[in-house]
């Protein structure tokens, strides 16, 4: 088994002993499944850490869920889409070339005060249009996840119930 299976296997077994009842798992995975697909990058722990506890929702499932959905393999499409949707449907013209810049600076690793000076250089109309377009964009995956995983977690629960009273 190399590095990368045994990585895996890992967070599947730390995903399947997650503790809590299926409800606010599945709001932490739905939770985790929105803020991980909106292009908020620089802000996806914050948001995680605030919104959480307002939802009630578990914290472990959050994050495992975004870390799944928002990596190097899948943020460069998720920002692409929520630029064409959020152009689509706002009334701003953001430019590609904008976009592209401010990416390169995001994925250098430059520190977050380097980030949210690109940030702030695209202007409020910027932010309108990815927000707009990433929100929507996150909301059938969110509503997916949540039902998915609280199917899961649920039938995980009744298995546990009547495995410890046939055990009684």
């Amino acid at each position: 088994m190399n590095k990368l299976q045994r990585r895996c296997r890992y967070y599947k077994l730390r995903f399947l002993r997650l503790k809590g009842d299926p409800g606010s798992i599945a709001r932490g995975v739905a939770l985790g499944t929105f803020i991980g697909i909106t292009p908020t990058l620089p802000l996806h722990t914050v948001s995680t850490l605030i919104f959480a506890p307002l939802l009630r929702a578990n914290i472990i499932g959050a994050f495992m869920a975004g870390f799944l959905v928002c990596n190097p393999l899948t943020y460069f499409l998720q920002y692409y889409l929520s630029w064409l949707i959020g152009s689509a449907l706002t009334p701003y013209d953001l430019s590609w070339e904008r976009i592209k810049a401010v990416l390169d600076i995001v994925l250098s690793g430059k520190g977050y005060q380097v980030t949210f000076n690109a940030l702030s250089q695209l202007g409020v109309d910027a932010v309108i249009v990815m927000c707009v377009g990433g929100a929507i964009l996150a909301a059938p995956f969110t509503v997916v996840a949540y039902l998915v995983t609280f199917r899961f977690f649920k039938q995980r629960q009744k298995k546990r119930w009547a495995n410890s009273l046939s055990v009684c």
